[in-house]
């Protein structure tokens, strides 16, 4: 089953998802699922007292992502 959504983006948010399509050569549709994936293992790691960051793969965490 699958489940249409509509949605009323900014301007703003808009033209950054727009450069991240042209960037991965992808739809909206799909960077946004991606983005709600994303989401929800961030919320579900936060329950269990993990965090978000970005890291190179042979570095300690360099940015914390909080307000998820």
């Amino acid at each position: 089953m699958s489940v249409r959504l509509n949605l009323l983006l900014s301007d703003e948010l808009n033209d950054q998802i727009e450069r991240v399509v042209e960037k991965r050569e992808s739809t909206k549709a799909d960077v946004l699922r991606k983005a709600i994936a994303l989401y929800v293992a961030a919320s579900d790691g936060k329950e269990r007292g993990l965090k978000l960051g970005l890291a190179r793969a042979d570095q300690p965490l360099e940015t914390e992502i909080v307000g998820l």
